[in-house]
């Protein structure tokens, strides 16, 4: 069965046009409010954004879909879930206060900001899927027990899962550091003759299993929880994985907790991806890098992998910018989260979320 999937381009020439009157647009033309019912508790899901990124959805946007949710009589609260890695999102103190920061506070987005796994991401609930890696999951206790949802997420590149979007937002966004544990499940490696012996790696480890040894970087595999962390703040490229045995079940794993995400949720969750400011690394990182392809627009449907299906076309449809991590495939066309990190398969998010049952990558693209 063909989904559909609502698409605003960026160009405006009267307030009608702006993108605030774009999302309520999408949120109607989508069915978005048919998905809420008169006192529901509506999570909706945003990503906050690591301290040092600015990249991450505009609340002033977010605040649309919190007005909407409201008019069809649902009770909104913005939420996210505690990190795997160290930062200024590890736990629910420090979560609020970098969404605020951010401008995330109820004057401006007009809802409650609640982090969904608790102080220190211990409150989950376990969920039965049944799948090819997991029989249940963990699902952060707010979201598992929210009514609806409604999923606002950038579209934008992954070092392992080639691009995020909804899919990953409902995966990775939706668990609690334990769940985040078990989809990476993979351990980088040390390539020596790269490492400088700086050190940054072991400052960042949330785990303390990174040491410097004769000015090299020493990995401790036993106390490891693969959050990649190191292999972000590294300059030198001195970590790395298996990608060719590491990256398919690493997708797969991620798209069986979507599947959780929305188990007792069918019909009634919404999606918007904003294809903005396309980076090619998370919101996680605490920067934000140049994108690599223009600003194309906003999406919503409610079929999750419809709509990360329809951001990718769109996505390749662009020419690469040069200027840019993109590193090749900058023709119309091509690949681009693969000319970024060469070593991802972005496309088995869509497969196997297909096969799951989770949605369907047969979609219509109708621009309002």
């Amino acid at each position: 069965m063909t989904a559909d999937v609502f698409f605003a381009g960026l160009r405006a020439r009267s307030d009608g046009d702006s993108r605030t009157a774009k999302i309520r647009r999408l949120f109607a033309e989508a069915g978005v409010g048919s998905c809420i019912r008169e006192r529901d508790l509506v999570a909706i899901k945003v990503h906050f954004g690591e301290r040092g990124c600015d990249t991450y959805v505009s609340p002033v946007h977010v605040r649309q879909v919190v007005d909407l949710v409201r008019a069809e009589g649902g009770r909104p609260f913005l939420t996210d879930t505690a990190t795997l890695y160290s930062g200024s999102r590890s736990n629910a103190v420090d979560h609020i206060g970098t969404a605020i920061s951010h401008g995330f506070d109820f004057a401006v987005v007009g809802a409650p900001v609640i982090i969904a796994d608790g102080l220190k991401g211990s409150h989950v609930v376990e969920v039965e899927i049944g799948k090819r890696h997991f029989d249940r999951v963990f699902i952060a206790g707010d979201i598992a027990r929210a009514d609806s949802m409604v999923m606002v997420s950038h579209f934008k590149g992954h070092m392992l899962a080639g691009f995020g979007g909804a899919i990953k937002n409902l995966a990775m966004g939706c668990a609690p550091p334990a769940g985040k544990r078990e989809m990476h499940r993979a351990d980088p490696v040390v390539v020596p003759e790269k490492c400088r012996g700086c050190g940054t790696c072991v400052e960042v480890c949330p785990e303390g299993a990174l040491s410097l040894v004769n000015e090299k970087a020493r990995l401790d595999p036993e106390t490891c929880d693969g959050c990649g962390e190191c292999m972000a703040v590294c300059l030198q490229s001195a970590f790395d994985f298996d990608w060719l045995v590491e990256i398919p079940p690493f997708c797969e794993r991620m798209v069986e907790y979507a599947c959780g995400a929305l188990e007792g949720k069918q019909g009634r969750a919404g999606f918007f991806n904003f294809l903005v400011s396309i980076t090619p690394d998370c919101d996680c990182v605490p920067w934000s890098d140049a994108p690599i392809v223009p600003d194309i627009g906003i999406l919503a449907s409610r079929d999750p992998v419809a709509i990360d299906a329809a951001s990718l076309d769109l996505v390749n449809r662009q020419t690469g910018l040069r200027e840019s991590l993109l590193q090749t495939h900058h023709r119309p066309g091509e690949d681009k989260f693969r000319g970024t990190w060469e070593h991802t398969r972005g496309d088995l998010q869509l497969s196997y979320a297909e096969e799951c049952g989770l949605g369907t990558r047969d979609y219509r693209l109708r621009e309002i």
